[in-house]
């Protein structure tokens, strides 16, 4: 089985980068559309979607810009794997998209891609963009 691969997939997004930022960066603002629940000590955040739980560390962030997300093992130590959230902003238009990027093997990655819609449609419908 061949190993995972990374991809990239960009949304639209009506918000401020601000606005959008602090549901990006926050256990408060992760929880109401990325995972059911998100708990944070310190680095670490500990992902929680029904049954299944999955800790990640705050491996880089730029304030208003991007965070990324690092998967942890169980001693937590960083995998090679990560998942990062950046705003982008037209410097023209002004528009804000936000940029996803994310690893999948190579048979799961539209499976991955669909479920990043999903859950990009409820990040939408929280902070009321349309």
């Amino acid at each position: 089985m061949e190993g995972k691969q990374r991809y990239e997939i960009e949304f639209s997004v009506n918000s401020s980068p601000a606005l959008l930022y602090q549901y990006i960066s926050t256990p408060s603002g992760l929880s109401e559309w990325f995972a059911d629940n998100v708990n944070s000590r310190g680095e670490f955040f500990t992902f929680i979607w029904n049954d299944s739980e999955e800790k990640a560390r705050l491996s880089s962030k730029k304030t208003g810009e991007k965070v990324r997300f690092k998967w942890v093992d169980d001693n937590n130590q960083d995998t090679e794997f990560y998942f990062e959230l950046r705003i982008l902003e037209d410097e023209i238009t002004k528009d804000v998209s936000l940029m996803v990027i994310d690893y999948a093997l190579e048979e799961e990655i539209e499976e991955s891609k669909l479920l990043w819609e999903n859950q990009i449609a409820d990040l939408k419908h929280v902070i009321g963009s349309v």
